[in-house]
């Protein structure tokens, strides 16, 4: 008799790392950069032994069914906390509960429809396919969950309380505090990679825009030219001030002594 302890679970080298589908919504891939890339010097900090793992349409398998990839879903960006970046020197191709038992502390879906896949709590036994927000909620238990709709400016976030989701409601600027995080979630009005667009994004605690490496970049840029200009202004200064008072010793020294005594002016400051 085969008995589960007998049995060698696949890990994340041995499952489908795709199920097919391609990208539905064009701006998933940037949303997804920019998120990570201006998130990484936070989750740094939180973690300085780089104990956490960030996932981007990465396949998070739950159960194991038969094909294997209908017992994963794969949310368009997670964070999971204290586990290792890579396995065995491995990158993850996908993040396998049953080898990990650490669940992400936040989900987030980009709507690329009209949002009721993202909102769907059909729970396993029905005939249909489980449903996103049932799986989250119920199965995997993913402390926050985030629901993002470009197309309506919005993004609505979930928190997990007593076994169930609750809406979150926003704070007076509009964003939607993940506390274990010590950010904010909420709509950024603005370019990115070369599109004008509402994109999701975080701040900190105290209001202020994380920034991804290349704003970070151009800040330290723009401040470097300053101070290029700054330097710049001020040896032009010095050297007009040297000008004008060699220009005003010569006209002094051209008057005699007894106009200079007139004027209160030692002759020893024309040496």
């Amino acid at each position: 008799m085969t008995t589960l302890s007998s049995l060698t679970l696949p890990d994340h080298t041995q499952l489908p790392e795709s199920d097919g589908s391609f990208v539905k919504n064009w701006q998933e891939h940037p949303q997804s950069i920019l998120l990570t890339d201006s998130i990484e010097p936070i989750l740094e900090q939180l973690h300085p032994e780089n104990n956490f793992c960030i996932g981007q349409d990465l396949g998070i398998y739950w159960r194991l069914p038969e094909p294997p990839e209908k017992g994963a879903e794969a949310p368009d960006w997670f964070y999971v906390p204290n586990v290792a970046p890579t396995l065995d020197g491995k990158t993850r191709r996908s993040y396998v509960l049953w080898k990990e038992y650490v669940a992400p502390l936040i989900v987030i879906e980009f709507v690329s429809g009209d949002g009721t896949e993202e909102r769907d709590k059909t729970p396993p036994f029905q005939e249909s396919k489980v449903g996103k927000f049932w799986l989250y909620e119920q199965a995997i238990r993913v402390p926050y969950y985030a629901i993002y709709e470009a197309t309506k400016e919005r993004v609505e976030v979930y928190h997990l309380v007593d076994n169930t989701y609750q809406l979150i409601a926003p704070n007076q600027r509009g964003h939607y505090p993940i506390t274990p995080m010590g950010v904010e979630l909420g709509i950024w009005q603005g370019l990115y990679q070369n599109a004008e667009l509402p994109w999701l994004r975080w701040w900190d605690v105290e209001g202020n825009l994380l920034l991804t490496g290349d704003e970070r970049a151009k800040i330290e840029r723009d401040r470097a030219e300053f101070e290029r200009d700054r330097a710049e202004f001020e040896r032009d200064r010095a050297e007009n001030e040297r000008q004008k008072r060699e220009r005003l010793v010569d006209k002094l020294r051209n008057l005699s002594p007894q106009q200079l005594e007139d004027l209160g002016i030692d002759t020893e400051m024309l040496e």
